[in-house]
């Protein structure tokens, strides 16, 4: 992408006022989008991101400059712009760079710049067609598709140069469904760090029918009671609540400033005994999967919690100096125009020895939240609101009727606290996580669980 000797004068030229380390990003993504509301595709869109960051380091402090011109007078222009930005004592030499090699997990069988556009639109299509065939009452459908092609070169002051190519794909499935005064929907995004290939795996026409049947069901459901209760969550997007309620507080992002409940954690149990959670980047063509981090290092399985003790923190370069603990491999940007930091990639609670219907039959009464939402977090405190998009009330151990407008209130160090109960039907769903270093792609997981009380917002 770049040559030795510009990338060696950049990483000079960024520590030319001093400062003790200097690192180089640079990008160039290739993406393509279409979507398609009702059948019809509204937009077709393609386009290359292109550019380079630069980061420089005096002690805990540091600076971030982006371009999207990488000729050489502008890098270096770039370059010494930060360089003078913030006060510095001493100058380290920049190393010589040295290539690293960079292990492909990730394998890629169908590049999606040689699947013809034809192709996806037939199968968005298929998606609508399974779900607006179900009923009269599915008003719309929104399918969409995305695909990103990302070449990386990160190289620093330390003589780090490493190189690595992601390939993403996923397809986002919307469905309402309306009669005369209300309208629900349902959504699925699944996805994969890895080409085409992906959609020859799956049935699209299924899941387009399965989120219009989940949004009849709540269009015709009663409203649900609120209250203390147990709540039992499913598999799957059920792990939303680790990420956000939990996770987020584990990043050294807010960990390092002190701004988590975690922060003075580690070590201690903040858990129950039968809760292991990992943060895990190595998993095969998983949607939040890398070879290397957005800083050059190797991505790992972080066990974040096992049976309910706080064993690690999620930690970039920049935090983990201040906290005096090596990085986990879990520097992540959105692009070259944000400096990365500590975030998740894969996270889930690993699967317990409970079976599903053992833990609905041991509930005389609470909530089944099958289906999770969006929601909204304070990492400082773990406080959260969540929704749940497709739910029902357990009522003398068995699965009853549907109920609508359900959310859960709580905090994550209790809910943590309080999960009882962990199945073995372990999944995983895709989502973006957006956060100080932009919007990246995770996953989310877990298999059910049941949490013995927490706070269920509804209508009476």
């Amino acid at each position: 992408m770049l040559d030795k000797t510009l990338v060696h004068d950049v990483l000079e030229a960024a520590l030319s006022t001093g400062g003790d380390f200097a690192e180089l990003f640079v990008e160039e993504n290739a993406k393509n989008s279409i979507a398609m509301i009702n059948g019809v595709v509204e937009t077709a869109q393609a386009g290359i991101d292109y550019g380079a960051g630069i980061r420089i380091f005096n002690g805990f402090n540091a600076i971030y400059v982006y371009t999207n011109d990488t000729s050489r007078e502008n890098l270096l222009k770039t370059a010494k712009t930060g360089a003078r930005a913030m006060d510095k004592q001493g100058r380290v030499a920049v190393q010589p760079l040295l290539e690293t090699a960079v292990e492909q997990i990730h394998v890629c069988k169908i590049p999606p710049d040689a699947v013809r556009k034809s192709q996806i639109v037939a199968m968005l299509r298929e998606a609508h067609n399974g779900a607006s065939g179900l009923s009269p009452l599915i008003t719309q459908t929104a399918m969409s598709y995305g695909d990103s092609a990302q070449n990386i070169l990160i190289a620093n002051s330390d003589g780090l140069w490493a190189e690595d190519r992601r390939i993403r794909t996923r397809i986002g499935i919307a469905v309402v469904a309306s009669n005369e005064s209300e309208k629900q929907e349902a959504f699925f995004g699944p996805g994969r760090l890895c080409g085409f290939e992906f959609y020859n795996t799956v049935n699209i026409a299924d899941f387009g029918k399965n989120m219009a049947e989940i949004a009849l069901t709540m269009l015709n459901a009663n409203l649900c009671p609120g209250g203390k209760m147990p709540v039992v969550i499913d598999n799957g997007f059920g792990g939303v609540i680790l990420h956000e309620a939990c996770v987020h507080g584990l990043e050294a992002t807010s960990v390092a400033k002190k701004a988590s409940v975690f922060a003075d954690k580690l070590g201690q149990k903040i858990a129950s005994d039968i809760v292991t959670a990992v943060d895990d980047g190595t998993m095969p063509n998983e949607w939040g999967s890398l070879n290397i981090d957005d800083e050059g290092t190797k991505t790992q399985r972080n066990v974040l919690i096992e049976n309910g003790v706080l064993k690690t923190f999620l930690i970039d370069r920049l935090n983990g100096l201040k906290m005096d603990m090596p990085s986990t491999g879990s520097a992540r940007r959105e692009s070259y125009r944000f400096a990365p930091t500590s975030r998740m990639t894969n996270t889930f609670f690993v699967s317990g020895n409970d079976k599903q219907e053992d833990i609905i039959a041991d509930t005389e009464y609470g909530l089944y939240a099958k289906r999770m939402g969006g929601g909204s977090v304070m990492p400082g405190t773990g406080e959260f609101n969540f929704a749940v998009t497709e739910a029902y009330l357990i009522r003398n151990g068995k699965i009853a009727e549907p109920v609508r407008g359900a959310t859960l209130i709580g905090k994550g160090n209790e809910v943590l606290m309080n999960i009882d109960r962990i199945s073995n039907n372990f999944a995983m769903e895709q989502g973006i996580c957006g956060s100080e270093s932009g919007s990246v792609p995770t996953n989310v997981g877990q298999p059910m669980i049941r949490v013995k009380e927490l706070i269920v917002g509804g209508h009476g």
